[in-house]
């Protein structure tokens, strides 16, 4: 057993592939005998008789077809690990660090990520999520390849790629508020009413804080996702990104506070990298699709 040989199994996948023997040969440029040869040492090697040669075409026992799907598994693994080594000596990443800040228009992005890897097997995707500041501090800590959220262009160690722009809505389940919204609402009056808040996951860096209200009572969450669920339920109001909730706002589930006293926020989403490190292929090419992609805006 220790003398299988990587050709034998080779000739006998192809075999079983083709239908037969001469074909083998055909599919793999070798002589019909040399493959015919390779299938019985196999089988004089393992102690089993692997196909029936007795009609007019070969088939396989049931100890071939067994040991077939076990053989075909361990050539894909070899395949998989040849073009592993082919990417390692051609200095093409391996995995590829992507994180996703809380501005992000999931859908889109991922349906973006998904068209550019669909064609690099070989390169594996390592999504995450952050929110508010640890995004860039994870990018400007080596922790990330690229990221997507908002990103200071100034910044001299980021190259920055803005990809649309994204409306913050601020917005109320109906009933969650003792009196009407109106433009004259000030920040002042809704002190008293919990706001809901991202939680920042920068480790290190200076906390950062968007819309919020001093003295106000406070909850915090995640994601959007959840902040859009807690205030949906009338526990709190806060901002949301408007493509989030288009629906909710035409159907009167959730309410606008917006006015001239609370305009919301304008936030840019961009891509950002690194840009005083190298980048490898794949991380070169997404930039480069990305930047054919950034004509049509995400917002």
């Amino acid at each position: 057993m220790n003398d299988l040989k990587l050709h034998d199994l080779q000739c006998f996948d192809a075999v079983v592939r083709a239908g037969g023997f001469q074909a083998a040969g055909l599919a793999l440029n070798r002589s019909h005998p040399s493959v015919f040869a390779a299938v019985a040492r196999l089988e004089a090697r393992l102690g089993l008789t692997l196909l029936d040669r007795g009609g007019y075409r070969v088939t396989l026992t049931e100890a071939g077809r067994l040991f077939h799907a076990r053989a075909g598994f361990a050539l894909r693994e070899i395949d998989n690990l040849a073009a592993y080594a082919r990417q390692l000596a051609s200095g093409e990443e391996t995995v590829l660090r992507v994180v996703m800040g809380d501005l992000c228009p999931r859908p889109r992005l991922l349906a973006l990520l998904g068209a550019f890897f669909a064609g690099r097997e070989a390169t594996r995707l390592h999504l995450d999520y952050d929110a508010v500041g640890g995004p860039v501090e994870r990018l400007l800590e080596g922790e990330a390849d690229l990221i997507f959220h908002r990103a200071s262009p100034s910044n001299p160690r980021l190259e920055v790629l803005p990809l649309g722009e994204i409306v913050f809505v601020p917005v109320a389940a109906p009933g969650f508020l003792p009196f009407a919204p109106s433009p004259e609402l000030t920040p002042d009056r809704l002190r008293p009413f919990t706001q809901c808040v991202i939680r920042d996951t920068a480790r290190r860096s200076p906390p950062e804080d968007f819309f919020l209200i001093e003295g106000a009572p406070q909850c915090s969450v995640p994601d959007h996702g959840m902040k859009k669920e807690l205030i949906l339920h009338a526990m709190a109001w806060g901002h949301l990104p408007a493509f989030l909730i288009a629906d909710e706002l035409r159907s009167g589930a959730l309410i606008s506070l917006a006015g001239p006293h609370l305009p919301g926020r304008r936030e840019t989403l961009s891509a950002a990298r690194r840009r005083d490190r190298p980048h490898g292929p794949v991380a070169e090419a997404l930039w480069t699709f990305l930047q054919d992609e950034a004509r049509t805006p995400m917002a």
